[in-house]
């Protein structure tokens, strides 16, 4: 284990690593955890886009936005929709637009609010990204595989931990 961590840090110590290759030792605790967290989470993040791609000709995006209306049977408002991939309006009538050609999804007036717009899976989508998710699931399985079980509880917890401090009230202002 310790053979690890000796390697780990050499690597990290590497200039062609990205952004923490801009960390010194003078700099902050908090800054040195916020830039690994971030390049962790970018270097993942690209490698998922990239395989959407290369495996299935697909954006991120519109996995994020088809796993929503997974999650929401039922159907959403576009303007929730929005509110959970956190993006504009625009874009979510654009993937709509897109998704609704090819059958994936359908939209219709809502109505408990015909102002709005409803959009939920087809059956085609349904079955589509399933198969899309169980595959992104094994490549999420296999990005972490680096730690073990004990390891990704651990720093799920602590990750839980900093997402309940930074949504107390008061605890992003500024000094």
């Amino acid at each position: 284990m310790k053979s690890n961590l000796v390697r780990a840090k050499r690597l990290l110590d590497d200039d062609q690593i990205g952004l923490e290759a801009r960390v010194v030792d003078a700099d902050h605790q908090a800054l040195k955890v916020w830039l690994r967290l971030l390049a962790c989470s970018t270097q993942i993040e690209t490698e998922i886009r990239r395989r959407l791609r290369n495996r299935f000709g697909m954006t991120l995006a519109r996995f994020d936005y088809l796993a929503q209306l997974h999650r929401h049977p039922e159907g959403l408002r576009m303007s929730a929709l929005s509110r959970y991939l956190m993006v504009t309006g625009g874009n979510v009538t654009a993937l709509t637009d897109d998704l609704e050609k090819d059958g994936l999804v359908l939209r219709e007036v809502d109505p408990e609010d015909r102002r709005s717009f409803k959009v939920a899976l087809t059956a085609t989508g349904r079955k589509a990204f399933e198969k899309v998710a169980q595959i992104h699931e094994s490549w999420v399985v296999e990005l972490l595989s680096g730690l073990d079980a004990d390891q990704k509880h651990q720093l799920q917890d602590l990750l839980g931990t900093l997402r309940v401090h930074l949504a107390q009230p008061g605890s992003t202002e500024t000094p």
